[in-house]
């Protein structure tokens, strides 16, 4: 019977890759360790085409470590602690990889800098991706003085236009004493954007206050107290920034792709959608509930929660449910939430504490950071030590049968497959780590067969009931969606890599079994 699915699907030329039936229950979740063992870890990410490691940075030891295959390498990727001054909330505070760092090996780093604690960028050329040296340093923006020790905000990304987005804290003690979030020639309690790229001129020509002098312009946004973590939609480029409230309440705030910047998220004249003070601001700052102050979509008030942790919309492929749904936490109750936003509000609030509660003994406390590794799959970062990841309960749909062979560029190219849950529901097949540019095919058949095939190798879904043909693109990659709408079954796949630097001509991925339950 799936033969002849494979073949009805085959001659419709399978014009619609894209097509997924969603199920009718939301996937429920779990976590499983990355890794354990860091010190005051606050930050997980992976750069740019890399899926075999994942980078965490350590506040305190000014180290940032890499995992691999689920371990802690013994050599730091680097280790800046001669440049940092630590205590509270100073100390190593961010990480962004350039978008071109596989070929130019840049990356950045927030600290506060030794001696007076003032906020530093500082770009650093990495070796390879396992090792960088702090002799490479080259200081990009700052020192920007920190009159507090806390309140220094520290997270940077990369946006989709290229920039370098650095998020600035107010300068710390309580309210805003000096009303710096408002403050337009103040670079605390801002969102800046800076042109890392440019030799000279850091300030973007399309930034919102260039050639307006009542400004800085450096500034994207204002009216910020502590965005500790924010991050950009991966899919659309929306802004999300999770906001630190002072004495009652956390805030969640939206802010579209489209956004040529300016937003006033009102802090100190407002704490979410409260009034709170305007004492020692500027007479030009507009008053409680103006207009020109944008709401956060998404609010709650203390109690056992005091301290939000933003975190990332999932737009992984492992659980196609939870596509568009923003994850966040508080730090001090260890609460962990999903979002769901239509592009104007918050429709749906999701509890996913216990959920999320690890099999066993350990608990997920002391939320420091979310994380994405490069397919998108969320990751939480807990300051007791652990990397945890969230993946589906029910487990993976598909089972590494082997038989793949190495390529002429030393690797075996992959098959991975993710997306499929539930039956109706569709399955990505991936290949990657093939040489770019290469002609494939992926094979289909309803038998585990594994067949040696001339010089070729092991080919397990023999005789073949199907393939379809593609070219890798310029990182060796390439996706088949398996439409959705089949019944239960188990079929057998392989990626076939045209590669005429080896001795046969080919290289085989792994065969993968794919069962729909």
């Amino acid at each position: 019977m799936t033969s002849s699915l494979l073949r009805a699907a085959g001659a419709s030329a399978l014009a619609v890759l894209s097509l997924s039936t969603a199920s009718s229950a939301q996937t429920q979740l779990t976590t499983v360790p990355v890794a354990s063992g860091f010190a005051s870890p606050l930050y997980a990410t992976a750069a740019p085409g890399d899926r075999e490691r994942i980078y965490v940075v350590e506040q305190s030891s000014g180290l940032i470590r890499i995992v691999r295959n689920g371990a802690i390498q013994a050599t730091p990727f680097i280790n800046v602690r001669a440049r940092i001054l630590t205590g509270g909330e100073r100390g190593l505070l961010g990480l962004a990889f350039h978008p071109d760092f596989q070929n130019n090996r840049y990356f950045y780093v927030n600290y506060t800098r030794a001696g007076d604690g003032a906020t530093m960028i500082e770009r650093f050329t990495a070796t390879n991706a396992d090792v960088a040296s702090i002799g490479t340093g080259f200081p990009i923006f700052g020192p920007i003085a920190q009159p507090f020790s806390n309140h220094n905000g520290g997270n940077i990304q990369f946006g989709p236009d290229g920039y370098l987005y650095v998020g600035m804290g107010d300068g710390g003690s309580g309210g805003d004493p000096s009303c710096n979030a408002q403050n337009r020639l103040s670079l605390l309690g801002k969102m800046l954007r800076l042109d890392v790229d440019h030799p000279t001129n850091r300030i973007p020509a399309t930034n919102p206050f260039v050639g307006n002098t009542a400004y800085r312009g450096e500034i994207w946004s204002l009216g910020l107290r502590n965005p500790w973590r924010w991050s950009f939609d991966r899919s659309t480029g929306d802004l999300w920034i999770a906001d630190v409230g002072q004495n009652v309440i956390e805030e969640v705030n939206f802010t579209p792709a489209s956004s040529t910047g300016g937003e006033n998220y009102g802090w100190k004249v407002m704490e979410g959608n409260a009034c709170y003070s305007v004492a020692s601001c500027a007479n030009y700052v507009v008053a409680c509930n103006n207009a020109a102050l944008q709401r956060p979509v998404w609010t709650y008030n203390h109690g056992a929660e005091c301290s939000i942790t933003g975190g990332y919309r999932y737009r992984g492929c492992a659980i196609p449910d939870l596509d568009g749904w923003y994850f966040c936490a508080d730090y001090c109750s260890g609460r962990i939430w999903s979002l769901r936003f239509n592009g104007t509000a918050v429709t749906q609030v999701v509890d996913r504490t216990a959920e999320l509660d690890p099999a066993g003994t350990p608990t997920i406390t002391t939320i420091t950071s979310f994380g994405e590794d490069w397919d998108g799959e969320l990751l939480i970062v807990s300051g007791g030590g652990t990397v945890w990841k969230v993946v589906p309960r029910s487990g993976s749909p598909a089972v590494d049968l082997g038989f793949g062979t190495q390529g002429s560029n030393g690797l075996i190219p992959r098959l991975e497959v993710c997306g499929l849950l539930s039956a109706g529901n569709s399955a990505e097949c991936w290949l990657r780590q093939a040489p770019a540019g290469a002609p494939v095919a992926i094979l289909f058949a309803d038998q585990n067969n594994p067949t040696a095939v001339g010089s070729f190798g092991t080919v397990v879904p023999w005789p073949t009931d199907f393939a379809f043909y593609f070219t890798t693109n310029g990182l060796g990659e390439t996706n088949f969606v398996m439409p959705g709408g089949l019944p239960s079954a188990t079929l057998y796949a392989q990626w076939v890599v045209t590669d005429l630097a080896t001795a046969s001509g080919v290289a085989l991925s792994n065969a993968v079994s794919i069962t729909w339950p």
